[in-house]
């Protein structure tokens, strides 16, 4: 046990369980949302199960973005749209092979690879925060399919959607009376 919880009193196990206590006291306080939130800002797990990922909402880039701000800025807004080098390469101006040079320097990873992991946290925030299916949350990330959603889920996240959903969705905290 991380932490136990005896009527008034909670009491963890170490440091890092004591964190688990704490997000566990806020949760019971202020709803799942609230603890989720904090949890990120912490980078550490909402609620840990043990042995799981860590879950952090937008990882930090290596560097700006300056010159294809605009670029990325306009995809993360339109994830649900058809997005392809040569696509955003005319956004900014550039040729594909430049484009493709530019944005591996300054955001370091390819526009494939950079797009898959906007949907992702697109579809991760959908899962938290909304009743959505997953074929209506692949939609709206982007994926053509929720077969599509749920191998990259899986393979960026190490759980499947609906698993997801389960550990972090938004559950309002019943009224005590």
């Amino acid at each position: 046990m991380l932490y136990v919880e005896d009527g008034p009193i909670i009491t963890s196990a170490g440091t890092a369980a004591g964190i688990d206590a704490c997000l566990h006291l806020v949760r019971t306080e202020l709803g799942s949302e609230v603890a989720t939130r904090i949890a990120r800002r912490m980078v550490v797990a909402p609620h840990r199960s043990g042995g799981q990922r860590q879950f952090v909402e937008t990882p930090v880039p290596e560097q700006p973005c300056d010159s294809l701000q605009d670029v990325l800025d306009h995809v993360v807004e339109n994830l649900d749209a058809e997005h392809t080098v040569a696509s955003l390469a005319r956004q900014a101006a550039m040729s594909e092979r430049t484009f493709a040079r530019r944005f591996s320097a300054e955001v370091g990873t390819t526009p494939h690879q950079w797009l898959t992991a906007q949907r992702v946290l697109r579809a991760r925030h959908l899962l938290e925060t909304t009743d959505f299916d997953v074929e209506r949350i692949a939609r709206e990330s982007g994926f053509a399919t929720a077969a599509v959603l749920r191998h990259h889920f899986q393979r960026q996240i190490g759980v499947p959607p609906v698993a997801y959903r389960r550990a972090f969705a938004h559950r309002p905290t019943p009224a005590i009376a």
